[in-house]
């Protein structure tokens, strides 16, 4: 949707038309524990914040939006519905005392396979190639639909916890049945979600199977179809961009993430096919040469860039400057089990100690500013959701993130913006909204048993495990 532009005066003078509440104060914190049932959505007012980052420069000040000192913002029906200070809570609205708190939009998670937490840790020696031939591709085919959503309910509720609240999951080739569970442990856990699925040209239909049976009547579930490119993969890599095509849907490819893959041409694939362009987001983007980078930005091609795992992996070092000075539009992701668990905190540091250490130039991009955004706002241009998820602009979903800066590995306060990145972790994550719903409040996950949860992944992987002694046998 098309969203109206909003001045920075409209917007801090709050709704005028919001009835005034009996008691608008602060609450006592501790005192206002959320009291909702399960998916309910409930008005409220984020009160008197000490920093609001909406990444929306006509909401705020500079590129991040800034608003300091005693700000308000206010969600109602699943909508930012304004940011300013001295709002007035509407009747029956929860005043949540955010003073002391830093508020800013959820982490977008471009590039997951939330499936990989089967092994977490594993094959910790190997490349890309190694790590796959003895891990991921052992793997998959072990986990029977089940467990496959024990998996993925317990990795997709480590990154709602640590702050994302939208996500675009890689989902390899699994069979219907699986695919039904993979979807529930999704949208059960509460985040919103891209599902990015493959097949082979044989078994392609599945996917519009799938979005139609499962992902269609679910509102924070989006659609891609995944691919891996290569000229040696040309039919089905075409048979799948003529689905995308069909549904109407963004295109997602693994591309060039090991210098290996430089054999099999995935660039020339791609714009072979017809794919190369605004609705191809491109996961890694390491070894591209300089004509294949300027041809990204001149296409308006998106990347999705994993810093931890190409550093686990060995894959080398994403020329993020170079894209940036083409002007293409990137964003971050976690890249499942080769990132072992969800911490954007710990993403964003690396995409920028990465890229000056490999300069030596402090002031590289991504700055500190720019790395914020790509983890917010500009993931969700990079797959075409900015207009409704990324910055806390008015008439947007209501995905915000509070953070508390008061603990021992963040406090004393400096320079805030800053110290998001280098010294926040997830335990500083204390609410998590996705869409209105309060998901995580003082700390906890809501309306979670994460003893169970950790139980249930435990006897799932003990199912992977057994199998394989027996295959091995």
């Amino acid at each position: 949707m098309n969203l109206p532009k909003l001045s920075r005066r409209r917007v801090l003078a709050g709704l005028g038309t919001v009835p005034l509440a009996a008691a608008a104060g602060f609450p006592e914190r501790g005192r206002d524990r959320p009291d909702e049932a399960p998916g309910e959505r409930r008005t409220t007012l984020l009160r008197g914040a000490d920093l609001v980052l909406t990444m929306d420069p006509e909401v705020g000040r500079g590129p991040l939006g800034e608003l300091t000192d005693g700000v308000d913002v206010l969600l109602r029906d699943g909508t930012v519905a304004a940011v300013g200070r001295g709002l007035a809570a509407p009747d029956g609205a929860r005043v949540l005392d955010s003073r002391g708190r830093i508020v800013l939009p959820g982490f977008v998670d471009l590039h997951n396979h939330l499936w990989q937490s089967s092994i977490r840790g594993g094959c910790a020696n190997e490349d890309l190639y190694g790590w796959m031939g003895d891990c991921s591709r052992v793997a998959l085919p072990r986990i029977d639909p089940q467990d496959m959503y024990r998996f993925v309910h317990l990795a997709a509720l480590d990154a709602l916890q640590a702050g994302v609240t939208t996500v675009v999951d890689w989902v390899h080739p699994i069979p219907y049945d699986t695919s039904e569970r993979y979807v529930r442990a999704l949208d059960d856990a509460g985040l919103r979600f891209v599902y990015a699925a493959t097949q082979s040209a044989a078994d392609a239909p599945l996917l519009p199977r799938v979005k139609k049976d499962f992902l269609d009547p679910l509102p924070l579930a989006s659609v891609q179809v995944a691919a891996q490119a290569g000229m040696g993969r040309l039919k089905d890599l075409r048979a799948l961009y003529e689905i995308a095509r069909d549904l109407g849907v963004m295109f997602n490819s693994h591309v060039l993430e090991n210098k290996v893959d430089r054999r099999d041409d995935p660039i020339r694939s791609l714009r072979e096919i017809g794919a190369f362009g605004p609705d191809l987001l491109m996961n890694h983007a390491i070894h591209l040469t300089d004509e294949e980078i300027a041809l990204t930005g001149e296409h308006d091609v998106r990347i999705a860039h994993c810093p931890l795992s190409n550093m686990r992996l060995a894959s080398g070092i994403c020329p993020l400057p170079a894209f940036h000075r083409h002007g293409v539009r990137a964003g971050l992701g976690h890249d499942g089990g080769t990132n072992d668990t969800s911490d954007m905190f710990n993403v964003m540091k690396a995409a920028v100690g990465l890229q000056r250490a490999r300069h030596e130039d402090a002031g590289i991009h991504p700055t500190i500013p720019a790395v914020l955004r790509m983890a917010t706002l500009g993931g969700a241009e990079a797959i075409g959701m900015a207009d409704r998820v990324g910055s806390l602009t008015p008439g947007k979903r209501a995905d915000v993130v509070v953070l508390d800066p008061g603990t021992l590995n963040f406090a004393p306060r400096f320079d805030w913006t800053s110290q998001i990145v280098l010294n926040g972790q997830p335990p500083n994550v204390g609410e998590v909204f996705v869409d209105g719903r309060l998901c995580k409040a003082h700390g906890e996950l809501l309306h979670v048993d994460v003893e169970h949860v950790v139980h249930e992944a435990e006897l799932a992987a003990r199912h992977v495990r057994d199998a394989r002694h027996v295959r091995d046998a």
